[in-house]
């Protein structure tokens, strides 16, 4: 679209970057989104994350104008995305779960078309490629055809295509899907990055640790609806206290070891008597300390002992009634990126 990113209207900080009241989208007999309601502030990182067929993906396309709401209403920086599509789309960047890019085509080749797309000149748009392509560790690689980069460097390469007219708010769909570890730690410093310099970014994951490594705040959706929302901390005391893990020497004193575990903390516990492993709720961390002074009266030797919080996994199991893996929380339903989108 040819729109000049330098006359773009600036949003009013003080605003929510994103404001969505009871947002349904229906398809057929399905609601994908059920009366969605969201609240994001500006400069955070807000986490989308929900099992198999949530509508996630259906939730950010509405907010991202691209698509129609079936009821309800939302607000990027104030505006309406039904009425003022075109503002919003200044004020947002869009990246989807693959690389919209041309593979022909080289690093630098694909980002100076993007600039050029979206109103810079053309010694403008040759800066700000080689800027980006800095950014994002690239440079080297800026005149290879990107049929020869590989999975990581294509997603480097579209995050930085999204970031040409510097949108104060970012969806990143998935963004570290099918990406080695080493790669998706170098997305998470540039998705920090992009926070720390004053944009907003709201992300879907299927990954729990980069939930709870990047995300100031969560939402979980479930069969269309928000059923919790707030800071991972918030989330995982929703679902309980802390717990306590033991794994004794000898198996044979795992039985014993579990009476007095009850006893002294008052409280019922799991045994896996295979792993002689012992896990119970952990209300008093204080208790602590008369439970090792009573393992060992009793001569029961440990061969480890912590104290854990509830995860993210346990919260998922709590909220939906069943855990999340990795390789089914992406439903063919929401597999629809947005891909060739850039606003």
């Amino acid at each position: 679209m040819n729109q000049d990113v330098r006359t773009k209207k600036a949003p009013n900080y003080g605003e929510l970057a994103i404001e969505a009241q009871g947002l349904v989208k229906i398809y057929g007999n399905n609601r994908a989104v059920d009366g969605v309601d969201l609240n994001v502030g500006t400069g955070m990182i807000y986490g989308v994350l929900g099992p198999n067929g949530a509508g996630k993906t259906t939730a950010i396309r509405m907010l991202a104008t691209l698509l129609r709401p079936d009821a309800g209403s939302a607000r990027v920086f104030g505006h309406d995305v039904v009425k003022e599509p075109h503002i919003v789309r200044q004020l947002i960047g869009v990246t989807g779960q693959y690389a919209s890019v041309d593979e022909a085509l080289s690093a630098t080749e694909n980002l100076i078309i993007f600039s050029r797309l979206l109103g810079l000149g053309r010694a403008e748009a040759r800066k700000k490629a080689a800027d980006l392509l800095e950014e994002f560790g690239l440079t080297e690689a800026a005149k290879r055809p990107l049929k020869n980069f590989s999975g990581g460097m294509r997603r480097r390469l579209d995050l930085a295509a999204s970031l040409i007219a510097q949108p104060p708010l970012i969806f990143l769909d998935e963004p570290t899907t099918g990406l080695d570890p080493r790669t998706r730690n170098q997305m998470w410093d540039t998705i920090r990055r992009l926070v720390k310099t004053g944009s907003t970014v709201l992300l879907t994951t299927q990954y729990l640790e980069e939930a709870d490594q990047l995300a100031d705040r969560i939402a979980v959706i479930d069969q269309g609806r928000v059923v919790a929302e707030g800071t991972v901390d918030d989330l995982k005391a929703s679902v309980g206290t802390s717990s306590l893990h033991l794994r004794v020497q000898n198996p044979q004193d795992i039985e014993q070891a579990r009476q007095t575990v009850e006893q002294v903390l008052k409280v019922q516990s799991n045994i896996s008597a295979g792993a002689g492993k012992i896990t119970a709720p952990m209300g008093n961390i204080d208790r602590v300390t008369d439970l090792l002074i009573a393992l060992r009266e009793a001569a029961i030797p440990l061969a480890e002992m912590s104290v854990q919080k509830p995860t993210l996994d346990e919260v998922f199991l709590t909220l939906t009634g069943h855990g999340v893996q990795e390789d089914e929380l992406l439903s063919s339903s929401e597999s629809n990126n947005v891909e060739g989108v850039r606003v």
